[in-house]
């Protein structure tokens, strides 16, 4: 097999991953958690694309986010529970085209193994109401390393 074949090889079940749009297994009960709501209540309350981000772990593009740009000082919150996830002074521009923080506040994320996309993340979602928020990867800056890239459809700003 040559470098051609291969990546054509790639490029089609890649493609056709994404053609199938199958919606993301969730591994935890819905019982787990502090909040819990029924679909319904879920899709009542969500947009069409906010259920899918939070509910059914989808991903939104890069640079679509309006909180992306967001500077003043102040808390952002889970959409779906409203519980303090990360503080303002933690935000950083990681050049990523997501929200982007090196550390959460004490107890209000978890997190949970990702193997889609043929490789292993870490998963992040509030862990009052199981939302998913994004992904954490080791390329952060100081003093953690850490960096949560979020999708800003799961937050919402609080100003100081």
């Amino acid at each position: 097999m040559n470098r051609r074949h291969f990546l054509m090889g790639t490029a089609c079940v890649l493609g056709a991953a994404k053609a199938l749009n199958l919606p993301a297994v969730a591994a935890s009960s819905e019982s787990n958690f502090e909040v819990t709501r029924t679909e319904q209540e879920w899709r009542d309350m969500l947009t069409k694309f906010e259920y899918q981000v939070m509910r059914e772990e989808k991903t939104e593009r890069p640079g679509t986010s309006e909180l992306l740009g967001e500077k003043r000082v102040g808390t952002y919150h889970c959409k779906g529970c409203d519980l303090p996830l990360y503080p303002s002074e933690t935000k950083y521009e990681s050049g990523t085209g997501w929200p982007s923080f090196y550390e959460s506040l004490p107890n209000s994320v978890g997190t949970k193994e990702d193997n889609g996309f043929f490789m292993t993340r870490t998963e992040v979602h509030c862990r009052r109401c199981g939302s998913h928020l994004g992904h954490i990867f080791e390329d952060g800056p100081k003093p953690t390393g850490l960096r949560h890239c979020l999708n800003g459809v799961s937050l919402t700003f609080n100003p100081a």
